[in-house]
């Protein structure tokens, strides 16, 4: 008999390989490690791109299952999907719909994304994909929204993952060296932070897993791997999210709450 779990499963949708790693490789471990579903939408790159074999080896680090890449092109990058329309310039309902395939197909209790600002440097793919996420995550609920797409299924919560502002004073300086503007949200805006130093080993492999980008000396993963050992777990121990409810709230039926 399979094994059950008391965390809720958990489907990441991130535009980039390594995003998952970096905004929530630790809770994507945590909830592996209690055998509670989690999978990794990403938006860009194609599945026979030279980045889908570290993703999948990123992915096996923190227990989420295979890739499930849906070949849009970098905004930055043309190699990313040849022949394919990058993520920026499709149309949006046509990344909504295959995002709603993905959440009616895996069926999550939770969907964890980027946030409104696109995560530290506001890359364009970021911040489209919050805005699909967002859609998506409403419009699987919805029979008549996307029918072709499978049976409806309500998450109950998405996730923004995010950065405060009291969160960023030693990657600020880090990125700034290499000419990237770091953007937070107001501490407030971020409702809920897990401490996942216990699963520090599997999201630091999961993070090295993405070799193409460790070489970069502009890229985090790159500057992370860089640093003494001691002040890269500091940095990557904590992480931080914006929660959202895309669905009815039954408790609150006869007046708006905050």
């Amino acid at each position: 008999m399979a094994a059950t779990s008391t965390m809720p499963s958990l489907l990441g949708v991130f535009a980039h390989p390594d995003d998952e790693s970096l905004l929530a490789g630790g809770v994507l471990a945590q909830h592996a490690a209690t055998h509670a579903r989690t999978a990794v939408v990403t938006m860009t790159w194609a599945p026979d791109s030279p980045r889908a074999p570290e993703l999948a080896d990123a992915l096996r680090a923190l227990g989420a299952g295979s890739p499930r890449m849906l070949g849009f092109g970098d905004a930055r990058n043309p190699q990313a999907a040849p022949g394919r329309p990058r993520l920026v310039d499709a149309p949006l309902d046509e990344a909504v719909a295959a995002l709603v395939q993905q959440i009616r197909s895996f069926r999550p209790d939770i969907v964890v994304t980027h946030d409104a600002l696109g995560r530290l440097t506001g890359h364009p793919d970021h911040r489209r994909t919050h805005q699909a996420a967002l859609l998506a995550a409403q419009a699987a609920g919805l029979p008549h929204l996307h029918p072709e797409a499978g049976e409806p299924w309500q998450p109950h919560a998405l996730y923004c993952a995010t950065h405060p502002e009291s969160g960023v004073r030693e990657l600020r300086p880090l990125l700034g060296a290499v000419g990237k503007t770091v953007l937070a949200v107001p501490d407030p805006y971020a409702t809920t932070t897990v401490d996942v130093t216990p699963w520090l080993e599997q999201k630091w492999a999961a993070v090295s897993s993405h070799r193409a980008e460790v070489a970069r000396e502009r890229s985090l993963p790159g500057i992370l791997a860089r640093l003494p050992e001691p002040i890269r777990r500091r940095i990557i121990a904590t992480e931080f999210f914006t929660r959202l409810v895309p669905g009815p709230v039954p408790d609150a039926a006869h007046q708006l709450i905050r």
